[in-house]
């Protein structure tokens, strides 16, 4: 059976395109179709090591876990990981291409659409279904010329789009008919149908906005899907910077929200505990008293441990560790743990050397091969089972490294302080496995944890969200347009 395809776009960033295409492939999953989810181009500094060995966007990680399936590099085959203001890293098929700054891309997206249908391609012949998230909006006049993410790459494969609109920040008729008005005739015509995201209240009140919304476009609204409390999905790239400041919390953990922050859903299991005062701490906020510091991930390495000393994270670790604190450091977190990063080939900007925070004995040297590796091990507190992926430029050297934080059999990872105050590691996904996360916080200092199961949780809000599809969405006429 050929493979039909059917793509979601977004009247904004964050209308809601990430989250109905992961609910739709469970759906469909449900009523046995052999589905996929597909985005030409994603723009996120969360990323997933996939089956093949490569790096694609989390959300299409997410989307593969919806449709049962492992995640795949031709699920995202163009990433853009950004590491200056004007410019990212080029990631194609999970591979590293190289950087480049925004025009430089822009004269490159030919070759990038090769890409884009080269993976189409292959996941059509795997797969009946394909469930495509656009990027942004299609109504982005600026980026048409040459677009890969929406229109363009609708156009040429010829599938029909859904338009999806966000109604809980308000503006939601003017976001669909703006966005529909400034599309070409085709495009319009592409345009099959509306999804109204996140509505609370009665529904009556909008019916009668509604109806002229398809009278006035012609086109009908196929669902309004609620404001689903307590909703959790792994974000695509948005850092949640609601805190949790719960009445039940025994433990603050705090953790600096970098300028290139990334994989920043590793901390979703600690931000979702009810037991845990969670906070990420941004640009000049009063850096307030804790228990467990996380440095985390970062794109641009050099550059965040700058903005780290500018921002008074120097002196604060320093009286942390005094005060008997404790510190975890995560991937580009961890090297900054140790004495020095070295950028000799300029890998994450200009090359140069960087003393850093001295509180392991080891140098980091950046490089542009990749690590990508899926890990399962031990972690060094109660052996506790560990699971998570390496992404990573650079490889850590030094006598530190002779005290892992994870070992099992051959495979080592990380470093533990002598005091056992601060572990580092590069391993993403720490907190994720109940039994580790559980260990971690008891070390922090939480006296009896009672960590989340957070992959039953995933699993359970990828069926929340499908359940509420099947009741406020017309699944059937999106099957015919997919059939």
């Amino acid at each position: 059976m050929p493979s039909h395809t059917l793509m979601i776009q977004g009247t904004t960033s964050d209308a809601g395109k990430s989250t109905l295409v992961a609910g739709l492939c469970r759906v469909l999953k449900r009523r046995g179709f052999n589905i996929a989810p597909f985005k030409p181009q994603n723009m996120a500094l969360n990323s997933a090591v996939t089956t093949d060995g490569g790096e694609i966007g989390r959300a299409q990680a997410v989307q593969a876990q919806a449709c049962g399936l492992e995640a795949h590099t031709d699920m995202n085959p163009v990433l853009l990981k950004p590491n200056t203001d004007t410019g990212a890293q080029i990631i194609i098929h999970g591979k590293v291409l190289g950087d480049m700054d925004a025009q430089a891309f822009h004269n490159y997206k030919t070759l990038a659409m090769s890409a884009v249908l080269e993976s189409h391609q292959r996941l059509s012949a795997q797969y009946n279904a394909i469930i495509v998230e656009g990027a942004g909006s299609p109504a982005e006049i600026n980026l048409r010329d040459r677009d890969i993410a929406n229109m363009g790459f609708a156009e040429e494969v010829d599938c029909p789009v859904i338009l999806i609109a966000d109604i809980d920040r308000g503006g939601v008729f003017a976001h669909l008919v703006g966005t529909l008005n400034l599309l070409s005739a085709s495009e319009q015509q592409r345009i099959k149908g509306f999804v109204i995201n996140r509505f609370r209240g009665d529904i009556t009140l909008l019916e009668s906005g509604l109806d002229w919304l398809e009278e006035f476009t012609a086109k009908p609204v196929l669902g309004v899907l609620p404001y689903l409390q307590g909703f959790h999905i792994e974000a695509e790239d948005a850092l949640v910077k609601c805190n949790n400041n719960s009445g039940n919390a025994q433990i603050k953990i705090i953790v600096p929200a970098l300028p290139r922050i990334s994989n920043h859903t590793d901390f979703d299991p600690l931000r979702l505990h009810p037991e845990i005062d969670f906070e990420y701490v941004g640009p000049g906020e009063t850096i307030p008293p804790c228990d467990l510091v996380i440095l985390p991930g970062s794109k641009s390495v050099r550059a965040d441990y700058l903005w780290l000393v500018e921002n008074g994270w120097s002196g604060y670790l320093s009286k942390h560790l005094r005060y008997k604190g404790k510190i975890i450091g995560i991937c580009g977190g961890f090297q900054m743990l140790g004495q020095s990063i070295h950028d000799p080939d300029g890998t994450e900007g200009k090359a140069g050397s960087t003393q850093t925070f001295n509180l392991f004995n080891m140098h980091t040297t950046l490089n542009s091969a990749k690590q990508l590796k899926q890990r399962k091990s031990r972690l060094f507190l109660d052996q506790a089972p560990v699971t998570g992926y390496e992404i990573h430029s650079g490889i850590s050297t030094g006598p530190a490294l002779d005290n892992p934080a994870i070992k099992e059999n051959a495979y080592t990872d990380g470093a533990v302080s002598s005091d056992q105050q601060i572990i580092g590691t590069y391993l993403h996904g720490l907190f994720d496995e109940q039994s580790a996360c559980n260990a971690l916080l008891k070390w922090a200092g939480l006296k009896t944890p009672d960590s989340i199961n957070y992959k039953q949780l995933r699993e359970n809000e990828i069926d929340r969200l499908a359940d509420a599809i099947e009741e406020h969405i017309d699944v059937e006429k999106i099957i015919k347009l997919i059939q």
